[in-house]
């Protein structure tokens, strides 16, 4: 295995080296699943003890106002909106990513009811598919998968909504969303991105690109931990007509008034529902406080030179094959590499202590968080991979996959 620059040279001039003691990591693991879950930050145990601990256990009820969980929601929110591009007030922070994409799905459609077709990617991630189907079905359209680079050509007058990802979750592909929104709204369209794969590692400007609406999720590379909130983007431009279908006292002009009918709040506050997840929001709060100390650009930098040193190597492992696009403006933070038996050499890394994931059928699927990843760390990842593929190691029965309660 080789590579053009040492590691340690690329480490020792690393603007974001410092960043690696600001996370809790295993000495013993190398971590490349931060594309599914990010890794936790120190800042996180010490916030969610004093939540439990003095806001909840002391404070109580009382810290919905001394301690500002009511406002907690527009602070998470205008603090991923800096790292997507999205000026204050736009951005709301609350429930899932699936509930955030069927509001936005919905409130897309309700602003052009004279149209009657919905387009998603057939590669996008199953819940992207299944909540654009029951969209679908709820409002009377026509569900059309399209690859993305093929989204241009498929747009007629009856396209009401286009709803993709950003990145490709299985490829890692990053697609021309500047080109896929202007054709979009050429055609009197609406335009629905999912940024659950970009934000925090891709330098995405929703308000310059005049996205429609905007998703995403707050446990990958935000690092907010497993089942943090995800949060949705609304311009200032479609706020007072967003329909959104989700209502609830909390988005409601005067939730302590109580009363029997609804009226959405002005700007944003319209997209909350009910009671946020409070420990859960606090922790990716925490998480958040991570990113005023580095540059997005410098992590997007460090991102394409990760991802590129590891598709240098794996073209010298025989019998891998690099799927990820290897020009630089097509390529998200990961690299997937398909080859035989992919699943039982993911758990033989994972057995030597090098963590990414698997992707069916044939995929080896590897995230590169740059704010805690050395170069040296993926030599040493790609020095593993290497030497599981040339000495088969990945044969022995301890990783074949079972189904069906057998190991095959």
């Amino acid at each position: 295995m080789t590579a053009s620059v040492s590691a340690a040279h690329l480490d020792a001039r690393d603007p974001l080296a410092f960043a690696r003691v600001l996370f809790d990591l295993p000495s013993d693991v190398i971590y490349l699943d931060g594309n599914s879950l990010g890794a936790r930050p120190v800042v996180a145990a010490p916030a969610l003890a004093d939540a439990v601990e003095r806001q909840w256990g002391h404070d109580l009820i009382r810290s919905w106002n001394e301690n500002g969980w009511w406002t907690l929601p527009g602070r998470v929110g205008d603090r991923i909106g800096v790292l997507v591009g999205a000026a204050e007030g736009q951005v709301i922070c609350g429930d899932s990513t699936s509930i955030q994409l069927f509001q936005a799905l919905v409130a897309a459609a309700r602003l052009v009811p004279d149209r009657t077709g919905l387009i998603t990617d057939g590669a996008n991630f199953p819940t992207d598919q299944y909540v654009a189907d029951s969209v679908g079905r709820l409002l009377g359209l026509e569900v059309t998968r399209v690859s993305p680079p093929d989204v241009p050509a498929r747009l007629d007058e009856r396209t009401a909504v286009v709803s993709l990802s950003v990145v490709d979750y299985r490829t890692g592909e990053l697609w021309d969303v500047e080109m896929i929104t202007r054709a979009v709204h050429a055609a009197g369209a609406v335009m629905v991105w999912d940024l659950s794969h970009a934000a925090g590692v891709l330098p995405i400007d929703l308000d310059n690109l005049s996205a429609d609406f905007a998703v995403g999720c707050g446990y990958k590379y935000l690092n907010g931990g497993p089942g943090a909130p995800a949060w949705i983007y609304v311009p200032f431009r479609h706020q007072a007509a967003a329909d959104l279908p989700l209502i609830g006292w909390h988005g409601h002009a005067a939730p302590f008034d109580l009363e029997p009918n609804y009226t959405p709040a002005p700007g944003i506050d319209r997209a909350r529902i009910g009671t946020p997840p409070v420990l859960s929001m606090l922790a990716l709060e925490a998480a958040l406080a991570v990113w005023q100390q580095v540059e997005l650009a410098d992590v997007r930098a460090k991102s394409l030179a990760l991802t590129g040193r590891v598709i240098e190597i794996a073209d010298e492992i025989d019998c891998v094959e690099v799927v990820t696009p290897r020009a630089q403006a097509r390529r998200g933070s990961q690299v997937s590499l398909r080859m035989t038996y992919a699943y039982e050499t993911c758990q033989a890394l994972i057995a030597r202590g090098v963590i990414g994931d698997f992707r069916a059928p044939d995929l080896l699927r590897l995230g590169f968080a740059p704010l805690y990843l050395s170069f040296q760390d993926v030599d040493e990842a790609m020095a593993q991979l290497t030497e599981i593929r040339d000495r088969e190691t990945y044969l022995d029965p301890r990783f074949a996959r079972a189904v069906g309660g057998a190991v095959t």
